[in-house]
Parts: structure tokens; C-alpha cells; sequence
């Protein structure tokens, strides 16, 4: 037995040691690459409803600007304010000012739900590959071990459907 059949074991052994070592590491790592994914689309759906809050006060101060231009306007022209049209004008800006924050708010939480959905796919995505690599090293480890089980003398099976033929020159191996 020459030196290299006697350590095609142990190097068969090392290298799968090393793929197994190295495919749990690639899991690891897909999998925490994921995560860091998942938590920065959670910060973008935290951004995206405090954004909603700013957009919801510049609006306000915008409307509170114009209710006042209205006012102003209304007063020089010697509207009495709170009563009639001008009643009906605040009335309804003030309506408008309601439909606008809601319409605001709506949007955020869905734009804000939307990143929390890619977050919580990011997630899966990371489990998905830290059980593939899982599934990798439990095939590397069978991949080894039916290599080590063949060296270690066990052939392959050399009996057919006839018979062994594993010392027949004239037949071949059906099984």
C-alpha cells in the first residue's frame, strides 16, 4: 500500500472537515447579511412614518398660512368673518385640511408596511440559506463517509442479476 492510499483517508476526512466548516460559516454569514438587510428596511419604514409627522406639521403651517392670507383677504374686503361664505370657506378648508393629514398618514403607513413586509421577507431569506447550508453540510458529511466506507474496503457491489461477475471477463455488470 503506497504512502498516498494510506492518507487518502485522512486527506478525504481534513478536506470534508474544511467544506463542512466552511459551508456553515457561508449559512452564517448569508444569514446575518439578511438580517442587517431586514433591520435596515425596518429603519426605512421608521423614517418613512416620521417623515409622515414633518410632511403632516409643513402642511399645517402651510394651511395655517393661507387660512390667515383667507382671513385677511376676506376682512379688507369688508367680509364679516364667521358668517356666510366666509364661514362656508373656512368650512371647508378646513375639511380639505382633514381629507390631506389622513391622506399623509395613509400613505406612510402603507409605503411603512410595505418595508416591513421586505424586512420580514429579508428574514426568511436569511433562514432559507442558513437551512440550505445546513443541508450542504449534512450532504458533505454523507458524501464523506460513503467515500471513507468505500476506501475503508468495502467495494462496490460487483453481484448482478446473474450472478457475481466481478472475475467474468465476458460479462459486464448489469446490476
Amino acid at each position: 500500500m503506497s504512502a498516498l492510499t494510506a492518507a487518502a483517508p485522512y486527506i478525504v476526512a481534513g478536506t470534508s472537515i474544511m467544506q463542512y466548516q466552511q459551508q456553515g460559516a457561508i449559512g452564517k454569514y448569508n444569514q446575518q447579511s439578511f438580517n442587517r438587510s431586514a433591520e435596515v428596511l425596518d429603519g426605512q419604514a421608521t423614517q418613512i412614518e416620521q417623515k409622515a409627522e414633518f410632511d403632516i406639521a409643513q402642511f399645517n403651517k402651510d394651511y395655517y398660512r393661507l387660512t390667515g392670507e383667507v382671513s385677511t383677504g376676506l376682512a379688507k374686503s369688508g367680509v364679516q368673518i364667521g358668517t356666510g361664505t366666509a364661514a362656508n370657506i373656512t368650512l371647508s378648508n378646513a375639511y380639505e385640511k382633514k381629507i390631506q393629514e389622513d391622506l399623509i398618514k395613509y400613505n406612510s403607513q402603507v409605503a411603512a408596511a410595505n418595508k416591513r413586509e421586505e424586512a420580514s421577507f429579508a428574514r426568511i431569506k436569511g433562514n432559507m440559506a442558513r437551512q440550505s447550508a445546513r443541508l450542504a453540510q449534512i450532504g458533505t458529511i454523507a458524501s464523506a463517509g460513503t467515500t471513507l466506507l468505500r476506501m475503508g474496503g468495502g467495494s462496490p457491489n460487483t453481484t448482478g442479476q446473474f450472478g457475481s461477475t466481478a472475475n467474468n471477463k465476458k460479462f459486464s455488470n448489469y446490476s
